[in-house]
């Protein structure tokens, strides 16, 4: 049974491990392998992942452990999907999971710009706690 993702911006490795029932070596390994998979570091290095890093996390494990295939295998079906979907690794991130649902006539362009609207607060919300340590 797959655990519910917190409702916030970042995660730590720790929080990563649980949500997903990993192992941080098993991470850490899967971010060389998969380039999809890249968290960002804070300013003492730590991995800050966001909720789109764990929903990957969710499919390489799905596509490596339930379905059978190999890393390599993994790697281009995820990289596939990914294109597909202008990076999202699972139909779960749409603008209806953050409360906007475009019209079918401004689908693309405002998925567009929620995305990027997402990856602003993102970034902000990074650089005030950083100004704040």
């Amino acid at each position: 049974m797959q655990k519910q993702i917190p409702n916030k911006l970042f995660f730590k490795i720790g929080e990563v491990c649980e949500i997903t029932d990993t192992q941080p070596y098993v991470l850490r390994y899967w971010e060389s392998e998969f380039p999809s998979l890249a968290p960002a570091k804070n300013s003492s290095g730590q991995r800050i992942y966001r909720r789109r890093d764990i929903e990957t996390v969710m499919r390489i494990k799905q596509l490596l452990y339930e379905e059978g295939f190999t890393i390599a295998g993994a790697k281009k079906r995820l990289e596939a999907e990914m294109s597909g979907r202008g990076d999202s690794p699972s139909a779960a991130v749409t603008p209806s999971s953050v409360g906007d649902t475009p019209p079918p006539g401004e689908d693309k362009g405002r998925r567009a710009l929620l995305e990027v609207r997402e990856q602003l607060r993102e970034i902000l919300t990074l650089l005030d706690r950083n100004g704040r340590s």
